[in-house]
């Protein structure tokens, strides 16, 4: 880094980087409708995955043929 502009660059990207994570930094929050979206998203996710697992589970393993 031997372009001054990208050490100051570089200093900058720096401390917002390590300031971003104090308790003191702003927080932003999704709003409303995306929480429900992303709810029933979730919801459906789970149920698929519920019935993908009990239809596994309930196949068992083959009898052998000798």
């Amino acid at each position: 880094m031997l372009v001054p502009t990208a050490m100051v660059m570089a200093d900058n990207a720096t401390k917002q980087h390590v300031l971003s994570a104090r308790p003191t930094a702003p927080t932003t929050h999704a709003p409303a409708a995306r929480r429900r979206q992303a709810g029933a998203a979730r919801r459906f996710t789970v149920a698929t995955l519920r019935r993908l697992a009990d239809n596994v589970e309930n196949r068992g393993i083959p009898a052998p043929t000798h």
